[in-house]
């Protein structure tokens, strides 16, 4: 008797309900759509629950390399991924795309606005750009390359204001408190009518998004089948639905 109840506290002890969460770091421009996707992950595997933090994908690479848990790692680019690797945060061979997006330059629709293209932000009343933080924030490293291939970076320079994360950015041009900003196409829609998009930006490489497995994580092969659900064709309905690409 003793033993059966012994066993049966053990399989109680192992019970979904106690499991933890698998901790998904993800970058801001993913949010509403890693949402519905966690969620579905969850009722594809009973017991398991999804927590997920958003972010510049810059700074959520800060957090792991300063202990904040986390299992998978989702990036709106490359390089801030293979930053991790180098550092031996995250793993190389569990890596693998999942999503496409592209770079738009937007204004507010609650004004008129003389901006067309991107090389209508050096006029002179165009006093306040919005983009991210290029050392954190990978739009901010698109818009820069974008403005850098036209050879425009001094003539704006002055009336760049850096947003801590792309949605930081997209809520600085939908309040009107900047005349333009980069932000992601998949963004847009986020901030309703608020903003309309003037020009969809060349950028290369291309804008991928990768996602892998954080070295540190206590649930590897967990976390390895959530990354693998992310091209699952439910994932990827989701992901197209909020205007994002497949790789």
């Amino acid at each position: 008797m003793r033993r059966f109840l012994f066993l049966l506290l053990a399989l109680v002890s192992l019970t979904p309900a106690t499991a933890q969460p698998l901790n998904v770091a993800a970058a801001a421009s993913l949010t509403e759509a890693m949402r519905e996707v966690a969620k579905a992950f969850e009722a594809a595997r009973p017991g398991v629950g999804v927590q997920l933090q958003f972010g510049a994908s810059g700074t959520l690479l800060q957090d792991i390399a300063g202990g904040k848990p986390a299992d998978v790692f989702a990036s709106a680019d490359a390089d801030t991924l293979a930053r991790g690797v180098q550092r031996r945060l995250l793993l190389a061979e569990a890596q693998r795309e999942f999503a496409t997006n592209a770079l738009v330059l937007i204004v507010p629709t609650d004004r008129s606005s003389p901006v067309q293209r991107l090389q209508d932000l050096a006029r002179p009343e165009i006093r306040r750009i919005a983009m991210g933080r290029t050392a954190t924030v990978p739009a901010g490293r698109y818009a820069r390359q974008a403005i850098d291939a036209l050879r425009l970076w001094p003539a704006l320079q002055q009336k760049i204001v850096f947003g801590d994360s792309v949605r930081a950015v997209l809520q600085a041009v939908a309040s009107g408190d900047v005349d333009a900003g980069f932000v992601y196409a998949t963004d847009v829609p986020v901030a309703g009518e608020r903003v309309r998009v003037v020009q969809t930006l060349a950028v290369q490489p291309p804008i991928r998004y990768p996602a892998t497995v954080v070295a540190a994580s206590g649930q590897q092969v967990l976390a390895r089948d959530f990354i693998a659900f992310l091209n699952q064709p439910q994932a990827r309905a989701v992901f197209s639905r909020y205007g994002f690409g497949a790789p």
